[in-house]
């Protein structure tokens, strides 16, 4: 990576963008929550949003590696003064603890794992916000400094950081270490595997064996897909260290982990644009689900790491292909190219638009991998590995190959121009088998010249593979075919995408009401605002050219014919990378005149419906409607069901669960609850539970609920009349459920505070 610059384009603007956003912000500001965890007074306030949680701390971390890859490919001074300032500032804090612990928050919830007795469930561990998976961050940003910039205190702060986890869950047996890693605990497998490479201390890899989460590594080593209702981003950095793992131990089960994975994910799993989840969970197989919280950022930077690793392993076109759609689609797309500001979730929803996070009262775990992103652009660009040299991607760039005394240009405009221009600047007749990937997306033969003559080429992998020795001045160019062609959801043929080569091409819907501003500090808001028509396309799906037009004179932008219905409307189509600050659509209904004619878009009118009375919203066993929504519980459990499809969460015996939800004041609430039908009575713990419970808000009881199994094949509403007493002049109640002894409350599979009875 640090021997690869971009060029001036769209990847070279984006990473100065990300820069300014790096040097913007304040060190004694990122670090003050480690201060106050050490019961100090920080210098400066810590910052607002998810840093002013339990999960504080994460941001600093994730800085330190967004920090460090930027100066590695653009050497600014700044940065790298404002790196080991952070670093010195997090040793001191270390100090004042004499067993090497440093975080966000205090160390009473690893003091409490670590007796071995504690309770955990997929977001919380002994009390604590996914305490694992926010000093993970810390980890990583440490281990990031010392390998990319030689810093040796941060090399010094993180072992001792890691000999404090040694030290403590030497404690626990396999069971109880197992049974921590119930909770989203980010890459700890990879960052210990890393430490051991950097130290090569046997201490570090038996920890990193440890924390793979054998329940979700062993199936999936075994090529079995059971991640259906999994939180997608807690898997993805545990298979990452399982690649890791592969690399320094050869042990095929890590590798069989990783490649299983990437397949059932990129190709199974994903959406247009490459990113993945819905709710931040993978759905069912093959299913394409639209809606606002869609493809988490977080989950296209880390398929991109894993991606990597599949690549070094094997070379093959494929992957590239698939890290260049989520590359320009996701990636490049998730960055405000005004204020640099990040993407959350991607909405795939037609009608909706982009959502970013503020500058200060955000901090995302989506603004932390979105510092890091426009650093990465350089990455696998090119592969070098002795002879061998790989143009991966068609980015403008330079390389040097510093033990062979290469450097090389790559020299376009893609995908505003299909032509590539390689130059040696630099060799004295070196061999060198230089490999051009031949994209998926290509609608024809690629060309290729040497020094202005057509050579001959032989294909390899997916890569046209050209080995002779090169002298400085030598050129290879060429052109790459391409043109339209459709993306066909997995789920519904008639629901589909248009994309140039690899560029996806959102229909621009411009700014009807749209809201004052994009730049939240509460992600969740971007349910509020109500979605636009979006038109049908009645038109020959197989003859796009027919009907979809460039514009002349604004390269990547196109119009089709009136064929938007209702209303013979013209759709202007640009990429999605481009489109910012307005509403626009990635799927499409798109059928001939003979299926509109009665075409109906039930999921449409549903939405709608359902959009039209819902005043709050919660999904019980999600980690951020739950977290947004000041989730407290007692003797409660998550899980999802797959036969409807949906996560829940019920209490057993003397405990309940309960919700901040926002209501009207002024006017009549009601209390929408979802259950499972064919619920009735559950037997857990050796114990048997009636589903006989009661439902509070504001601890005032307004109901009570026996679930009696009487609908076996489907999810059934409940609507309960909020008494005007306990919301007037309110904006939020707490709604609670609450089970005694020998009971159990729900499973609730759905919560909705509605505007109008639905009994």
């Amino acid at each position: 990576m640090e021997n690869v610059r971009l060029l001036e384009g769209i990847f070279k603007d984006s990473q100065e963008k990300g820069k300014e956003y790096l040097i913007y912000l304040d060190v004694d500001r990122l670090v003050a929550p480690c201060y106050e965890a050490a019961s100090q007074t920080p210098k400066k306030p810590r910052y607002g949003g998810w840093e002013s949680t339990p999960i504080a701390g994460h941001s600093i971390g994730h800085w330190l590696s967004a920090a460090a890859t930027m100066y590695t490919v653009t050497k600014d001074e700044e940065l790298k003064q404002k790196i080991d300032y952070a670093v010195n500032e997090l040793a001191y804090v270390q100090s004042l603890d004499d067993s090497g612990y440093v975080s966000g928050f205090t160390r009473t919830y690893f003091d409490k794992v670590f007796t071995g007795e504690f309770e955990v469930e997929n977001f919380s561990l002994a009390g604590g916000w996914v305490p694992w998976y926010s000093i993970h961050k810390i980890y990583a940003g440490l281990i990031d400094v010392y390998n990319l910039t030689g810093n040796e205190k941060a090399l010094e702060v993180v072992t001792k950081l890691a000999d404090w986890a040694k030290k403590g869950t030497d404690n626990l047996n396999d069971e109880q270490f197992q049974k921590m890693l119930i909770c989203e605990h980010g890459g700890m497998n990879e960052a210990m595997a890393d430490l051991y490479t950097i130290t090569k201390n046997e201490d570090y890899l038996k920890l990193a064996i440890r924390f793979c989460h054998q329940a979700i590594l062993e199936p999936l080593s075994k090529d079995v897909d059971e991640l259906e209702g999994k939180h997608a981003n807690t898997q993805i950095p545990k298979v990452i260290g399982a690649a890791k793992l592969y690399e320094i131990t050869g042990n095929e089960d890590y590798k069989n982990t990783a490649a299983f994975f990437w397949n059932e994910v990129t190709k199974n799993r994903s959406y247009i644009i490459g990113g993945n989840s819905i709710g931040e969970h993978f759905g069912p197989i093959n299913k394409e689900t639209l809606g606002i919280t869609t493809a988490e950022t977080c989950n296209t930077y880390n398929m991109l790491k894993l991606t990597e690793h599949l690549f070094q392993w094997s070379p093959n076109s494929e992957y590239m292909d698939y890290y260049e759609k989520a590359l320009y689609n996701h990636i490049l797309a998730s960055q405000d190219p005004d204020s640099g500001m990040k993407t959350y979730f991607v909405s795939t929803q037609p009608g909706h638009f982009k959502i970013y996070c503020s500058h200060d009262n955000s901090f995302w775990c989506c603004t932390g991998t979105g510092m890091e992103n426009p650093a990465r652009y350089t990455r696998n660009i090119f592969y070098n590995d002795q002879d061998e040299l790989f143009v991966n991607l068609f980015i403008a760039s330079e390389i040097e190959i510093k033990d062979r005394k290469i450097k090389l240009k790559q020299e376009t405009d893609f995908p505003r121009s299909n032509h590539v221009r390689v130059s040696f600047e630099e060799a004295k007749e070196t061999f060198l088998n230089v490999h051009v990937r031949v994209p998926y997306w290509v609608n024809g033969d690629i060309t290729v010249l040497v020094n202005g003559v057509k050579v001959e080429t032989f294909a390899n992998n997916g890569y046209l593979v050209i080995g002779r020795n090169w002298s400085a001045g030598d050129t290879i160019e060429f052109t790459l075919p391409i043109g339209l062609h459709t993306y066909t959801a997995k789920d519904n043929p008639a629901k589909v995408g248009i994309m140039y080569g690899p560029v996806v091409l959102a229909g621009a819907l411009g700014r009807e009401n749209f809201p004052e501003t994009d730049i939240l500090e509460d992600h969740l808001k971007l349910n509020n605002y109500p979605l636009i028509d979006v038109p049908s396309l009645v038109a020959d799906k197989e003859n796009l050219t027919d009907w979809i037009k460039p514009v002349e004179g604004e390269p990547l932008t196109f119009e089709t014919k009136e064929i938007g219905q209702p209303g013979n409307r013209k759709v202007s189509l640009i990429p999605f990378y481009n489109l910012h600050h307005q509403r626009y659509t990635l799927y499409w209904n798109l059928m001939n005149e003979e299926a509109y004619k009665t075409f109906v878009d039930k999921e449409k009118e549903e939405l709608e419906r359902l959009r039209a009375i819902t005043v709050d919203v919660v999904q019980p066993g999600e980690q951020q409607p739950e977290i947004e929504h000041s989730v407290q519980s007692s003797n409660s459990n998550t899980g999802y069901f797959n036969v409807v499809e949906r996560s829940w969460r019920d209490s057993r015996g003397e405990g309940f669960f309960s919700y901040q939800m926002q209501v009207y004041p002024e006017k009549q609430m009601y209390l929408l609850v979802t259950y499972f039908g064919g619920d009735k009575t559950l037997f857990a713990d050796g114990k048997r539970y009636d589903r006989d419970f009661q439902i509070l808000v504001d601890g005032q009881m307004i109901a009570t609920q026996k679930l009696e199994g009487t609908n076996p094949d489907d999810l059934i509403d409940v609507c309960y009349e909020i008494p005007l007493i306990l919301t007037e002049g309110k904006q939020k109640v707490e709604v609670k459920f609450q089970s005694g002894e020998g009971k159990a409350a729900g499973g609730i599979y759905g919560i909705r505070i509605v505007n109008t009875s639905l009994s």
